[in-house]
Order: structure tokens, then sequence, then C-alpha cells
């Protein structure tokens, strides 16, 4: 599992050939050189004939937001109803689709907790019911928008199948290497209005989108994971850009523009800690180091937006595409994301040329 702010789970993207399950037997190492290898040699393929070579697992043209699971969750709700574990276990989770199936290890995790959480914030379950789960429908032009661009920028990759679902109130989005999951609790908190509802979904939609085409962390990034983690979010957010037209999070960009030079000096002086750090190696997102820049919402450093880390990894990607004669290999540069100072090197950003 990948480290993620929006608690993300990342795999390769897979083709129609699905070579990561046929190597799924080989040892880490040989298993993502072989990879690498067999993605350098399908690239150029792809150009010439991409449509032929993979066969994308969803057609942006029919693309549909799938909501079988968070339907069923809000029938437990109907009349005011707060369901007991034993309900939601029955009803919910032993009847789950593939959206629920993917949310449940890592944030739902079982019937008890979700009943806790229910229980403790049952309005918060009933306005993303109410406001925003007959919205989605709505949604779908803006989906197809989204991977329209998307199948035009890297028309390699596959797309992933998008599943709506209710959670612990912990997750607002994951992604396996196949389906983004979204949580609807989360991304329709109360009072949300329904533009803001659906530019945060486009967000969602792009942003996990990239996620699901990124691969397992290799030896350079986990060596150096307050970096491997900006750049992981910060492409995602620089892609979302790019099919969106919108800057994500609009108040931390300003916040973060006005004061370039001292964020980053903030954000070297703590990845040169975690890189000299073993504990912070092992486990970084246990290091407070870590929790100024990423997974932080509600626990910001005072006076700093949440997660500014993904605006740094934005900032690094966007300068890293500008100066590369080939921007669409340097995007897939960034999706591979060997080198992280590598990349952050090449990209020129306020760094010595």
């Amino acid at each position: 599992m990948k480290m993620s702010s929006h608690d993300i789970e990342s795999s390769i993207g897979k083709t129609s050939f699905q070579f990561d399950k046929v190597l799924s037997c080989a040892p880490y190492f040989s298993l993502y050189l072989l990879q690498k290898m067999i993605r350098h040699l399908l690239f150029p393929v792809a150009a010439l004939c991409s449509s032929a070579v993979f066969a994308a697992a969803v057609d942006p043209l029919t693309v549909d937001i799938g909501a079988d699971d968070a339907r069923r969750f809000a029938n437990l709700m109907k009349e005011n109803a707060v369901p007991a574990a034993e309900i939601l276990q029955r009803e919910y989770l032993d009847r789950a689709g593939p959206g629920v199936k993917v949310f449940t290890p890592m944030r739902i995790v079982d019937a008890g907790r979700l009943a806790r959480k229910v229980a403790a914030n049952p309005e918060a379950y009933r306005y993303a019911i109410r406001e925003c789960l007959p919205r989605l429908p709505a949604l779908r032009s803006d989906l197809k928008a989204i991977y329209l661009a998307f199948s035009g920028l890297l028309p390699e990759r596959s797309l992933p199948a998008i599943e709506i679902v209710f959670g612990a109130l912990n997750s607002g989005g994951t992604a396996s290497s196949d389906m983004q999951v979204i949580g609807l609790e989360v991304t329709c908190p109360p009072g949300t209005t329904p533009e803001q509802f659906r530019t945060t979904m486009r967000g969602f939609f792009a942003h996990e989108t990239v996620h699901t085409w990124q691969g397992d962390e290799t030896p350079q990034a986990l060596a150096d994971p307050l970096l491997s983690q900006a750049l992981r979010e910060g492409v995602a957010d620089y892609l979302a850009t790019l099919v969106t037209g919108e800057i994500p999070t609009p108040a931390r960009d300003a916040w973060a523009r006005q004061r370039e030079s001292w964020l980053w000096e903030e954000f070297q002086r703590d990845r040169q800690f975690l890189q000299a750090d073993s504990e912070s190696l092992r486990n970084p997102v246990a290091s407070p180091r870590f929790k100024r820049w990423f997974v932080n919402c509600g626990s910001a450093p005072e006076g700093w937006p949440c997660e500014a880390g993904y605006w740094i990894g934005m900032r690094i990607a966007e300068a890293y595409v500008n100066r590369s004669r080939d921007k669409r290999a340097a995007i897939r540069k960034l999706l591979e994301l060997e080198n992280p100072a590598a990349i952050l090197k090449d990209s020129g950003w306020l760094t010595p040329l």
C-alpha cells in the first residue's frame, strides 16, 4: 500500500495483457525492473496504434458512476434510522459490491466501527444522502470529459471504473489498479453547495485516476519518503489541473505562492531529517515532520493549509514538464517516479541551474 493523504492504494496500470499478473510471483526488484522494461517496450508501440494494442478498462464515451453500494447504504438510513452494526454487516458489508470491498480493509474496517461513526455523526451521512447522492447522474458528463482528456494525453493507459460508497468519515477516496472509489460522506460534508460538490468530484475523478497508474515505490523513492510522497500526490494534482482546467484547492495555492521560497526551505529541512533518520525511513507517516506536509487535515501547523506537500509536488511536476522537450514522455517519467531526486534536479524548480 502507498502512503497517501486520501488513503490511496496505487499499483501499476494494467494493460489488456495484464503483465503485472504474469509477473506477480517475481521478487520485488525483478518485478519492478521487468515491468519497467515492458512499459518502455510498449509505449512506442502505443503511440502508433494505441487502441489496437491497449484495451481500456473503461470506455470514456460510455463510462458511468457506480453507486449501487451507496444506494444500499442510503436505504438503511431511511426515516432517520441509525443502523446498528448487525444491520450494516448483513445489508451493507456482506452484500458488498466492488467499491465497498476496496474500501473496507483500511477505511471501513468492520461493521462495528462503521456503526459507531454513523451513530456519532448521522447528519453527515444524511446530508450526503439527501443533497449529493441524487446529483451523481449529473456528473457523468464531467467524468466523460475528464476521461476523454486523459485518453488524448495518455492513450496507452487504462481508465478505471468509478464506484461511490459510504465509509467511516476517514477517506475521501482510494484507488486500486483498475478502480477508484470515492467516499461520499467525506466529499459532501454538511453545507456543501451543488457547485462545490461538482468541483470536488471533478478533482477526485481526475486525481484518483492518476493514482491508478502509479507503480510501486522504488528503492530510491523509499529512501526519500517526503519528496516521493510530494511527487506522488503532486503529479496527481498537476495532471488533474491539465484535464480539468482547475487548480486543486485554490486557497492553498494562493497561500503557498506568497511564500514559495520559505516553504521550500522548510520542506527541504524536513526532507533531509527523514532521509537521515532510520526510524522515519521505516515508518515515515508516523513522523511529525512528515505530518507537517501530509495526512494533517484538521491538524496542520498553525496558519498552514491542509497538506501543503501536495502543492510542493505539483510545482515540481509542472516545472519538470515545462523544461522537457517531449512533454508526454516527461509525464510518463513522472508516473513511473523511479528516482524522485533526479526529477527534482531536472525540474530546476527553486534550485540553482
